[in-house]
């Protein structure tokens, strides 16, 4: 569940209010008034009304109903929609501000906004990596919105649903390698898991653990990297197929926590990049696409 401390909550709606309509400072987000708070709730999914009532107040007890309700996806949207980037286009330095505004209060609550490719995600801190944040960013330059889904999901549940962050991480490298052969025009294998489809890439793009066009120093260093790259992606689907949701779980049930579900998250970001950064190499004519 996402709780927020009462500070965090009075930080986060001095952003979203822009503050009382009688401080003359600079806001630290955007001033809306009272229509304009209730249109931004409603797109968070919760309805409020200021009414006669003051904004900030009725703001107040929206944000702390919703949190008490137990509404986490509500409340995180709340907080991502607070430095949504698209508000922010013509005043990127404002974003910046409100980010690490936010951060020195989420950070107590053992959260943090992170700007992930061209969108700003609130995740536990120390979820994100590199490769993450790498993968994020390289998805958005080529607009591979199908694989971001899958990222975007699989770091949205793992610490609520870690077994669904496994299937969500999975579907990342599969996703992937579906559109490769699409855009190859090969047929897709007769194995559709995992690691049918990363075999069935993995030749074209010269990933093959037995490639010879190495030099001779270092043949044995990457063929030794490119056979564990290989384990790795069964071990990957293994875990779905083990603990992840994909097959049906029982009630209750969790197999595996958010520890695993990170590592699991960690590594498939780590796998899709370097897949992604191949296929550019030896391909850099051709851009990858959705399919």
């Amino acid at each position: 569940m996402l709780k927020l401390a009462p500070q965090t909550i009075e930080a986060l709606v001095d952003v979203i209010s822009g503050g009382s309509g009688n401080d003359t400072t600079p806001p630290i987000g955007f001033y809306r008034s009272g229509p304009k708070l209730e249109r931004y709730m409603r797109q968070c999914g919760v309805t409020m009304s200021v009414g006669a009532g003051s904004r900030l107040p009725t703001l107040t007890a929206a944000i702390i109903q919703t949190m008490e309700e137990g509404s986490a996806e509500n409340l995180k949207t709340i907080v991502e929609k607070a430095a949504d980037p698209r508000d922010f286009i013509d005043q990127p330095e404002k974003l910046e501000s409100v980010i690490g505004y936010l951060n020195k209060y989420l950070m107590h609550d053992g959260y943090e906004l992170q700007q992930q490719g061209i969108d700003v995600r609130l995740l536990k801190r120390g979820t994100s990596a590199p490769a993450i944040t790498s993968l994020a960013a390289t998805l958005a330059v080529i607009d591979f919105d199908t694989v971001q889904r899958d990222l975007d999901r699989a770091l949205a549940s793992v610490e609520t649903d870690p077994e669904d962050a496994v299937t969500a991480a999975c579907s990342v490298i599969e996703s992937l390698c579906r559109s490769i052969l699409a855009e190859l025009g090969l047929p897709l294998p007769m194995q559709l898991d995992i690691q049918g489809l990363y075999k069935a890439v993995r030749d074209p793009l010269g990933l093959a653990p037995g490639k010879e066009d190495m030099a001779p120093d270092i043949a044995n260093d990457v063929r030794a990297i490119l056979g564990g790259l290989n384990s790795t992606i069964i071990g990957i689907g293994a875990l779905r197929t083990h603990a992840g949701d994909a097959h049906g779980r029982g009630r209750g049930f969790r197999r595996i926590d958010a520890r695993i579900a990170r590592l699991a998250i960690h590594t498939a970001s780590g796998i899709a990049l370097f897949i992604i950064e191949t296929w550019q190499k030896k391909f850099p004519t051709k851009p990858l696409r959705v399919h």
